[in-house]
């Protein structure tokens, strides 16, 4: 198996780890963002937040809401809005399978991580279900006890 082009790596750049404990992550697309220059240099400087950031369908295309990217010092009077929603690029059935998906069911659309691709912003989207909080320490729970397990096979060693 040969090794992927250099340029197709992924350099995440941030993760939405409150997104996962808070929801259950049904399925999961790959969307390019539509970016202003200084937007591209604050992201790759890391300067982003996703506190309650989201996508919805407006008018058959897939918008970007409440992501924050901060301003980019350099570039004075023209920098970009922070909170500006952020057009999303997919295919025109990728956005009606997902609106659909969403409005069935009531689950939201909500960013997993950002990354370049081949020098190409990428925002990966989970269809996600909220978790209650039980969910949520049951899940901390299941964890804690396949860590304990996995410690203890690993200090069991090999000797049955």
């Amino acid at each position: 198996m040969s090794a992927p082009p250099p340029g197709d790596a992924r350099k995440v750049v941030a993760r939405n780890r409150k997104a996962r404990h808070e929801y259950e992550v049904l399925d999961s697309w790959e969307a390019g963002l539509v970016l202003k220059g200084t937007e591209v240099k604050s992201i790759r400087a890391g300067k982003v937040a996703f506190r309650d950031a989201h996508a919805r369908a407006d008018a058959g295309e897939m918008w970007l809401h409440n992501l924050h990217v901060a301003p980019y010092e350099a570039a004075n009077r023209w920098n970009h809005e922070e909170l500006r929603p952020r057009k999303l690029l997919l295919h025109r059935d990728q956005i009606r399978r997902i609106v659909s998906q969403s409005e069935e069911k009531g689950l939201t659309i909500v960013p997993l991580d950002l990354y370049f691709r081949r020098g190409r912003a990428k925002v990966t989207l989970g269809l996600c279900r909220g978790r209650k909080h039980r969910d949520r320490r049951e899940e901390l729970k299941r964890r804690t006890m396949q860590r304990e397990a996995e410690r203890a096979m690993k200090d069991r060693g090999g000797r049955w």
